[in-house]
């Protein structure tokens, strides 16, 4: 990890050479799994840019005449309606397809209402006993009328032609007749293109040369006839086009058009058709003349005729983009995905410029899709630069997460645990606190008894190696319990609670006395390993004391220190160095006493006034948390200890004598009760001066 630190620029091209390699590799064998994928995607996403962006804008003079299921069946009329209709008649003569005389009144019937254009999207290769009555009609309206071919490429490209009868060979070229076949993708079989001319050699798989007989599609045909045969690309290509709404050209009931009510009402008298153009075909489910499209897994194939011309009309074509430019696209995506994050640096600005940057690329596929037709190459793009860019931020992420842990590591090392904690994650936070400001506070010293002494005795690096491994443990009890680690002083240890951070003055003073109990058993386990290694033992004297202090970046403009300075935090030094002479380990003031006597047993020590105070505090030692598996025998007796305290500062001194002796009885080793055992007898023989008070003065440290 710490070579990809030093090398994160090449470590993230590398990254993003991988990835637009990859890509790459997908374009060129789009057979494989999962790596062909986003070129895959490509072809969906351009679907639902067809779909949710603008559409061929709908020709109201296109009319869809559907031969739906009420006109096969023609249920909707009674028989008395029938009678009498030669319409209805031919239509319940017999099954679909009915005699062909019934197109002939249809076109009479169309044309005669004014429409411009009849197109039949119907085959009519089989003979029919009314072709002679159709094909004169045809014939009659040839510059209006445009009928159906098909061409079979199941079956060896056959080509299935309007029946002799109707329109004499060669049918295929005969203006009137054009191709109604569109060509769907291989893969996933939806039509996208329309293709207006074709001939056999291209339907072979064989290039088209110069002199093949040419087929014309419907829609050309019918364009032709329009008179719109410029806006025709004149190739054998396909030609991707823009489609209109699902809803452009719904189907009219074909057999609406023969009832009289109907055509009066819905038609108005025919007015409706009067230079329309009009298509007839199936648009029920029998007929099976449906179409699968981005925008309709069943669209009716008359209605794409009339998109196919409306968009032809309208010039809607739709632009791939070429393949060396999509090419170099993924290229240059590859590229911003390996630059943004190592310019950048900084994770959130990052991941939102990843999200901008593909948000306006996407807009801006949209944009080209809706102004001009332009298909801008997206998904693969827009995968090579997230895959880089989310890439090489997870990587960068990773490698911050570390520096910050090496950082956090290093820090600890030299700087209290919640400090390092508070600068990395509330830097602000911090950086205020640094001015100074007052606030209460739980401050503890601890030291090494007569370590003075020791170090002139004992081998110096035996000695650091002890040290060291006293002080790492008083440290991390410090850490356990979220106090700060101030400062070492020599072999001496301060340590805060709430100036960082604070819990509430009663748990950060609970917080206190838990560390100072955990330095007590923690020395315990060490001076048990170091007797049974041969080396010498260590004593403690812990203080704590409570109060307000001045906390801030104390020092010169060269080196500070983030510290507390203050009466509370002088007391608390002075109460570490009483430990001596009250023959303790731990020594708390009155008002850290005050804040954790419910947590915590207390045992009275004495009335004292340090150097440099002019006021007495009363002092306690910590016995244990209440908490803790503790001899009851002991708190019971330590009851008569604390009597005996008190009637001794009552001037008492033979009750206290009393008292203390009986404490001793059971505890004859106890330094505290032996004490004030023998100032009893003396004050008992020699009573104190009324000024008197229990306060033991010092004049020393």
């Amino acid at each position: 990890m710490s070579w990809l630190a030093r090398h994160r620029r090449l470590a993230f091209a590398a990254i993003c050479t991988f990835w637009t390699a990859v890509v790459f590799v997908g374009y060129f064998f789009p057979t494989l799994p999962f790596i062909s994928m986003p070129w895959r995607g490509e072809q969906s996403f351009e679907d639902t840019l067809r779909r949710e962006g603008r559409k061929t804008a709908t020709r109201d003079d296109f009319i869809f005449l559907g031969i739906d299921q009420q006109s096969l069946q023609l249920d909707a009329v009674g028989p008395e309606e029938i009678a009498g209709n030669r319409a209805f008649e031919l239509m319940t003569e017999r099954p679909f397809p009915w005699s062909r005389q019934l197109w002939v009144l249809l076109l009479d019937r169309l044309f005669g209402a004014g429409a411009r254009l009849v197109m039949f999207d119907l085959m009519f290769n089989n003979p029919n006993d009314g072709d002679p009555a159709f094909r004169v009609a045809l014939d009659r309206y040839r510059d209006r009328v445009v009928v159906a071919m098909n061409i079979d490429t199941q079956n060896n490209i056959q080509i299935v032609l309007p029946n002799a009868q109707l329109i004499p060979p060669p049918a295929q070229t005969d203006g009137r007749v054009g191709f109604v076949n569109y060509w769907n993708d291989e893969i996933d079989g939806k039509l996208r293109a329309a293709r207006f001319f074709t001939s056999e050699r291209q339907l072979a798989g064989v290039a088209p040369v110069s002199g093949d007989e040419i087929y014309v599609s419907m829609p050309a045909r019918a364009l032709t006839k329009l008179g719109r045969s410029a806006d025709i690309p004149q190739d054998q290509r396909d030609h991707l086009f823009r489609f209109s709404s699902n809803d452009a050209y719904p189907p009219f009931p074909l057999w609406q058009v023969f009832d009289p009510s109907f055509w009066k009402a819905n038609y108005a008298d025919g007015a409706i058709f009067k230079d329309k153009i009009v298509i007839v075909g199936a648009s029920s489910q029998i007929g099976h003349d449906f179409i699968v499209t981005p925008m309709n897994p069943a669209a009716p194939g008359p209605a794409v005729h009339l998109q196919v011309m409306a968009a032809t009309e309208a010039h809607e074509f739709l632009r791939q983009t070429p393949t060396q430019v999509m090419l170099g696209l993924v290229l240059v995506a590859g590229v911003i995905g390996w630059g943004i994050i190592p310019f950048l640096r900084r994770p959130i600005l990052s991941l939102f410029s990843l999200i901008a940057i593909a948000v306006i690329y996407l807009a801006v596929a949209r944009l080209a899709y809706d102004r001009s037709g332009f298909l801008l190459a997206s998904v693969p793009v827009l995968s090579t630069f997230l895959l880089c860019g989310v890439s090489t931020l997870g990587i960068d992420y990773a490698i911050e997460r570390m520096e910050k842990l090496r950082t956090r590591r290093t820090l600890e090392r030299y700087v209290s645990k919640n400090l390092v904690k508070e600068i990395l994650e509330n830097p602000r936070g911090y950086y205020n606190s640094l001015k100074g400001s007052r606030m209460p506070a739980t401050i503890l010293f601890s030291d090494i008894v007569g370590f003075t002494t020791l170090s002139e005795k004992a081998d110096e690096k035996e000695l650091v190696r002890q040290l060291n491994e006293y002080l790492t443990a008083m440290t991390n009890v410090v850490f356990q319990y979220d106090g700060t680690l101030d400062k070492f002083i020599g072999d001496a240890i301060m340590a805060v609670w709430g100036n960082v951070k604070s819990q509430g003055v009663a748990k950060d003073a609970k917080a206190a006395a838990h560390a100072a109990l955990g330095m007590r058993r923690e020395l315990l386990r060490l001076n048990n390993a170091w007797k049974t290694e041969g080396r010498m033992t260590l004593g403690m004297g812990i203080g704590i004391n409570h109060g307000d202090v001045l906390a801030g970046n104390i020092g010169s403009q060269d080196r500070a220190d983030l510290t507390v300075i203050g009466n509370a935090v002088n007391l608390a030094s002075r109460l570490e160095g009483l430990t001596r002479i009250y023959g303790v380990d731990i020594l708390v003031g009155t008002a850290a006493a005050d804040l954790i006597r419910d947590e915590f047993h207390l045992r009275s020590v004495a009335r004292a006034q340090v150097k440099g105070k002019t006021e007495p505090v009363d002092v306690f030692t910590i016995v244990e948390a209440r908490n803790a598996a503790l001899d009851q025998e002991l708190l019971i007796w330590l009851e008569t200890y604390e009597k005996g305290i008190r009637k001794f500062r009552d001037r008492d001194f033979i009750q206290a004598k009393i008292l203390f002796s009986r404490f001793l009885e059971f505890y004859p080793e106890d330094y505290l009760a032996k004490t004030y055992l023998d100032r009893s007898l003396e004050y008992e023989q020699a009573p104190p001066d009324e000024a008197w008070n229990a306060v033991e003065v010092f004049e020393r440290k």
